[in-house]
């Protein structure tokens, strides 16, 4: 009787673990705030000065009317087909959609970190994915 408990109890222990594990790596996207006052004082402008001109740069370009003269600077970074090769990945690897691209917007005043959307994806990022971003810091900043 007293070695079924112990069983369970593992059993319990190693579901919470895996639970843990999967949910590390989440579709939704991570917003911070560095400059707390955006919360409620919005910017009135945006500069955006890619060196990069890639499609999903250009895109970004349709979507709003950046001020060359502004001090708050957006940046676009993004990467796809990445491999991890670590064994700590191992189990979320194995067990669920491990993300292999990611997408990142941020807001800098010169080298002030103002606001950042980062997220995870299992496909090659998209101009919708690029839309759904600019557009959640359009609600957020501007």
């Amino acid at each position: 009787m007293h070695l079924k408990s112990i069983d369970l109890k593992g059993f319990k222990a190693l579901l919470i673990l895996f639970a843990l594990l999967l949910s590390g790596c989440g579709s939704d996207a991570q917003i911070n705030f560095y400059d707390k006052s955006l919360k409620s004082k919005k910017l009135n402008c945006l500069n955006f000065n890619s060196s990069s001109k890639g499609e999903l740069e250009e895109y970004l370009k349709t979507l709003y009317k950046f001020d060359n003269s502004c001090k708050n600077t957006l940046n676009i970074s993004y990467k796809s087909d990445i491999v991890c090769k670590s064994s700590y990945n191992a189990p979320i690897k194995a067990t669920s959609n491990f993300p292999n691209s990611y997408l990142t917007l941020e807001v800098k005043r010169g080298f002030k970190l103002l606001y950042s959307y980062y997220i995870d994806l299992n496909h090659k990022p998209t101009k919708s994915d690029v839309k759904e971003a600019f557009s959640r810091l359009k609600d957020d900043i501007l």
